[in-house]
């Protein structure tokens, strides 16, 4: 049986809670009808502190703060290089900050407070990536047919990005947006998670600190039907990004397309871990267990569907329940827990109705299926593995975002690749194999946005994410996803001093 870790979480408040305000323009502001909402520890299923209920008033002020800041010199006749120098020295406070926001975040939705150190130490490389960026991204000349005729283009920043970031992992996920669209010189209102904002707002004071203006960055918080859909409907809002479900992402890409405005979406995913028969089943037991019950499954390229090699299908189950079997559930503050808790109650609810469908359509438990006794009064679930569940039922085809996973044989290639396609989803996918040419072919045949070998849940902000399917909209990291932040203007200069010639005909 998992190994329930006893250490008692530590909720930060004592007597009425502390409260969050929203952060815009600069300051700290309450909300315009005075409303707060509790925030949970998931570790505990106590409030540990309020944050502000955002309105449409509230959006509106944030928004009006983006739209003035974008056109204020200070910001928009900032240099390139400038704005280069302005991200490197978030990076750096955010290393100065590290251990304070790791423990909020990790509090807050529950995440391993190990993981949440790896993510902090991560997160100053993506402001220095996208500030080393900034004064890289650029036009280009383009031949004319008459060397009196010079054509170039500019990239430019769109305006004020709307952002609406989950709670799994708010500070990654926010800042996957935030760096480069401020390196493309736009300016931003979030709306995280209403059950994870402390992070956030922890967060966005250091970027006045670093030197930005006020009101580049601002953070509205809220549910999303009272703060989070006026952000989409603002007219003033030039660019969506929204990460969290491939409904909501519907939702909001329908609202945009009203508005003939950008979306970017990283939406759901049901992502296949492929075994091949001449895999080394130790390591892709390993890549199994992290590629669903780190982050207690809760992120959306979780491998929540295993494709095993008949000939060493029963072997790979059994490496993987034992595996499981082993794992520390408890305080994620405690640095021996390795699965914490799950975000919400309404989270667990989902979970638990997942295993009951499982059960019911004739799936077997090989391990877990249940809450484990942790004594802390948390969102706690077991990790769980199915087994005898075909690819048609819903543990199998509907994204659950909890620690369960099934696995289902295959006997060639083809049908391993067939299995893995279908789905709705295409965001992720692992193979497992020693054949290389075998990897190669099998990249090229997955419909996934990123594609894992004799790895799993590996990121860098170097590396493009796509979605596939109803995976996602859009790109981020990488290169690639200046062009999602910034709009292309072509300008045509004639240098001829001789009059203009034929009105009636075009010029190229």
């Amino acid at each position: 049986m998992s190994t329930a870790v006893s250490a008692a979480a530590t909720d930060t408040a004592a007597g009425p809670l502390r409260r969050h305000d929203h952060y815009i323009g600069g300051e700290h502001v309450p909300p315009a009808d005075g409303q707060y909402l509790p925030s949970v520890n998931p570790t505990t299923g106590k409030a540990w502190y309020e944050t502000a209920r955002g309105t449409a008033a509230d959006v509106d002020r944030a928004v009006t703060a983006a739209t003035r800041a974008f056109t204020d010199p200070s910001w928009r006749r900032v240099s390139q290089t400038r704005r280069g120098a302005l991200l490197r020295r978030v990076g750096e406070l955010i290393g100065e900050n590290a251990e304070e926001l790791a423990h909020t975040e990790s509090t807050d939705n529950g995440k391993l407070l190990r993981e949440m150190r790896a993510q902090l130490a991560a997160l100053p490389e993506y402001f220095h990536y996208y500030g080393g960026l900034a004064d890289k991204i650029h036009g280009e000349t383009i031949p004319a047919n008459s060397v009196e005729i010079l054509n170039y283009t500019l990239r430019e920043p769109v305006g004020v990005v709307g952002a609406i970031t989950p709670w799994n992992s708010p500070l990654l996920l926010t800042t996957a947006k935030l760096a480069p669209a401020l390196a493309c010189g736009n300016t931003m209102v979030i709306k995280p998670s209403e059950y994870t904002s402390a992070s956030m707002l922890a967060l966005a004071p250091l970027f006045e600190e670093a030197g930005f203006p006020p009101g580049v960055v601002n953070v509205v918080t809220g549910y999303g039907p009272e703060a989070g859909a006026p952000l989409v409907d603002d007219p003033r809002v030039e660019k969506l990004s929204f990460t969290g479900s491939t409904a909501t992402g519907s939702w909001i890409s329908e609202r945009a397309g009203r508005r003939l405005v950008r979306a970017g979406l990283e939406l759901g995913g049901k992502s296949p871990q492929i075994i091949f028969a001449d895999a080394d089943v130790e390591s892709a037991a390993n890549g199994v267990i992290a590629g669903i019950f780190a982050a207690a499954g809760q992120t959306c390229i979780a491998g929540s569907r295993v494709l095993a090699h008949r000939s060493i299908y029963d072997e790979l189950v059994a490496r993987v329940v034992e595996r499981a079997g082993t794992i520390r559930i408890g305080d994620p503050l405690d640095p021996a827990t390795e699965l914490g808790p799950l975000a919400t109650p309404a989270q667990l609810a989902k979970v638990e109705e997942y295993v009951a469908a499982g059960r019911a359509e004739g799936g077997t438990v090989a391990y877990g299926g249940g809450r484990p006794d942790t004594g802390l009064g948390g969102f706690f679930h077991q990790p769980t593995v199915f087994t005898e569940l075909g690819n048609d039922t819903r543990v199998c085809r509907e994204e659950i975002f909890g620690p369960v996973v099934a696995v289902i044989s295959f006997d060639d290639d083809a049908e391993a690749i067939r299995i893995a396609n279908n789905t709705s989803y295409g965001l992720a996918a692992g193979i497992w194999t020693k054949d290389l040419s075998r990897a190669h072919r099998t990249a090229a045949a997955l419909d996934a946005g990123t594609v894992w070998v004799n790895m799993y849940r590996a990121m860098s902000p170097m590396s493009p994410r796509s979605g596939f399917k109803t995976s996602g909209l859009g790109v981020e990291h990488g290169t690639e996803v200046v062009h999602e932040y910034t709009r292309l203007k072509s300008v045509w200069v004639n240098t001829s001093d001789e009059p203009a010639g034929d009105p009636f005909v075009m010029r190229s």
